[in-house]
């Protein structure tokens, strides 16, 4: 009993640990907004990161720590000119000014001690909803104005006939 329960606990923290890296991130902003994708990890001296962008995996930025080296690509037809930053201490992805055209599945790869871990983000950026031109809000208002005092109006009448009624039934 004692030998199954540990046996159990051991795959349970073991499949923790896996399922994390094996599962995809969903992430949502708005066109426009600056989004980041987390590593949630502290960089260390011989870290290795490479970010990938789609299906194809197209590499985006780059981090060698024991060099220093920190790059980001602009690849994919200048996609992403001069719109991603990689955090320094954490090697976590910074796109700024993000456009639909950035919605896409972008993955991580940190290379520590021999070891790989991955995450994976699915990234949707929604467009940014403007809700209408100065003439469209003058018409709204003018509408909502002119509701106001229809409304307005049928009240006066309701209490106008409410006492007419009254008046006769007292004669």
């Amino acid at each position: 009993m004692s030998d199954r329960f540990w046996f159990c606990l051991c795959l349970w923290h073991l499949s923790g640990v896996f399922a994390d890296s094996d599962a995809v991130k969903s992430m949502s902003v708005m066109e426009g907004d600056s989004v980041s994708l987390q590593t949630n990890t502290e960089l260390q001296t011989d870290d290795e990161i490479m970010w990938t962008f789609g299906l194809s995996e197209t590499r985006i930025a780059e981090i060698i720590k024991r060099f220093e080296r920190f790059s980001t690509y602009d690849v994919l037809d200048v996609r992403f000119r001069d719109r991603l930053k990689l955090d320094h201490q954490t090697g976590s992805l910074i796109i700024t000014n993000t456009r639909t055209t950035d919605s896409e599945l972008y993955g991580v790869k940190i290379i520590r001690n021999r070891t790989v871990i991955s995450h994976r983000f699915n990234l949707t950026v929604s467009d940014s909803v403007s809700c209408c031109d100065s003439a469209e809000a003058v018409i709204r208002l003018v509408v909502t104005a002119l509701v106001g005092v229809a409304a307005a109006a049928a009240v006066v009448v309701l209490v106008y006939d409410i006492r007419s009624r009254r008046a006769e039934r007292d004669v």
